[in-house]
């Protein structure tokens, strides 16, 4: 998934897909390791989706940080 499309999700939709890709990438190393994943690109991929999604969630956790108070 693409950065922009992490931002088009709600912060409760995020939080999940973050939570699935967590544990997809545990099964992948499961796999990994067991000898049942043929490449290591895909463990790659799925690293490099969730930091994408932390990057969207801390962008966010930062606006509202940053946000004047409203009334």
């Amino acid at each position: 998934m693409k950065a922009d499309e992490f931002r088009a999700l709600t912060d409760h939709e995020l939080v999940n897909h973050i939570d699935d890709l967590k544990r997809s990438l545990l099964q992948m190393r499961i796999q990994l390791h067991s000898g049942q994943l043929s490449g290591s690109s895909q463990v790659r991929e799925l690293r490099r989706d969730i930091a994408r999604a932390l990057t969207v969630q801390n962008e966010r956790r930062q606006a509202v940080a940053t946000a004047p108070a409203g009334k």
